[in-house]
């Protein structure tokens, strides 16, 4: 009996040593977009990029890999799980062409993107003003800009605090519909707001 509960008290202490210290799992963005996350000790680091990959460091600091599943992480975490921030929410509204004008739809959608944003938690918003190709490249910098700017101005004028929001310019950088050079493209003047 002693000879068990030795070899028991063992086998404890050896699967304690082993026992990770730290766990990381990379989740999947809910928006499916790529992400990732290093994870780096005295002893090395080791990328997670894939979802539900896991490194488990060691108390030596040494790092191992595994696999995990969304199941398997559910059930492991269901409190963790509860308190994950919602995903962000993207709203686009449109502009007259060459102005920092809503349009008049854009305009009526203002009020109801303003109260599903004041209804998040977070309150972050990142303003991105985009034009199309009509113009040179740097008027479309600016006038991106400006168009950024307006909503950031819009948004602050109905209660949102302004160091929670950011407002940037791509000019014709990133159009939704490519096009050639000096073509109007209504659905490429727009400002995208992400909502977190």
């Amino acid at each position: 009996m002693k000879h068990r509960l030795l070899c028991a008290l063992a086998l404890s202490a050896l699967l304690t040593a082993c026992a990770p210290t730290t766990r990381v799992t990379l989740l999947p963005q809910a928006d499916g977009s790529a992400s990732g996350v290093v994870v780096t000790t005295r002893e090395g680091q080791q990328l997670l990029n894939q979802p539900y990959q896991v490194a488990e460091v060691a108390r030596s600091g040494n790092i191992g890999t595994a696999t995990t599943s969304a199941e398997q992480v559910r059930q492991s975490h269901p409190q963790l799980l509860a308190q994950r921030p919602p995903a962000p929410e993207k709203f686009v509204l449109e502009f007259e062409p060459g102005t920092s004008q809503l349009t008049a739809d854009s305009q009526a959608r203002l009020a109801d993107i303003v109260a599903r944003a004041q209804a998040r938690a977070g309150g972050e918003i990142v303003v991105t003003g985009h034009t199309d190709r009509q113009g040179s490249l740097e008027a479309n910098d600016k006038l991106s800009l400006e168009r950024a700017q307006t909503i950031r101005t819009l948004l602050i004028e109905r209660g949102f605090k302004p160091e929670l929001i950011d407002a940037v310019g791509r000019g014709e950088r990133e159009p939704v519909v490519p096009t050639d050079d000096e073509v109007a493209e209504p659905r490429n003047r727009r400002a995208e707001l992400l909502v977190r």
